[in-house]
């Protein structure tokens, strides 16, 4: 029996693009490779675009995410992608992104106004109206 030889890198580091999915920034990892491999993604204030790019403890992450510009310091590398809150131990937001305002809001949805009698007519009124036709 052989042992498998550890990864290639240190102990001490982790794939970019793995740490991404592990601390559950995108649902897979092809989409953390695509957002490293477009450039968009810096750490320690470099532009990266190598998804293997190893990342260690005390790297500052400067990524965008939807709207917001997530800037996110490694704490610890995971060994897995396990739930939400051992994914939340791996990082500390440095800035975390702001609550929706009002204006940014969508507005609910209330149903349009009109005047009575307006809009289609009634089966009465139908009747009526096929009466003054002939």
């Amino acid at each position: 029996m052989s042992v498998c030889a550890p990864p290639s890198g240190t102990d001490d580091s982790l794939r970019i693009d793995k740490w991404l999915w592990h601390a559950r920034f995108f649902k897979s990892r092809s989409l953390a490779t695509a957002m490293v491999a477009a450039g968009r993604l810096r750490i320690n204030r470099t532009p990266i675009a190598k998804p293997h790019y190893q990342v260690r403890a005390g790297d500052v992450l400067t990524f965008p995410q939807g709207s917001h510009i997530r800037v996110i310091e490694v704490v610890a590398l995971g060994q897995r992608r396990g739930p939400a809150s051992e994914a939340q131990a791996l990082y500390n937001d440095l800035d975390p992104p702001q609550p929706r305002r009002r204006e940014d809001a969508p507005a609910i949805a209330t149903p349009a106004e009109r005047e009575r009698g307006a809009g289609r007519p009634t089966k009465k009124q139908r009747r009526e109206i096929d009466r003054l036709r002939g």
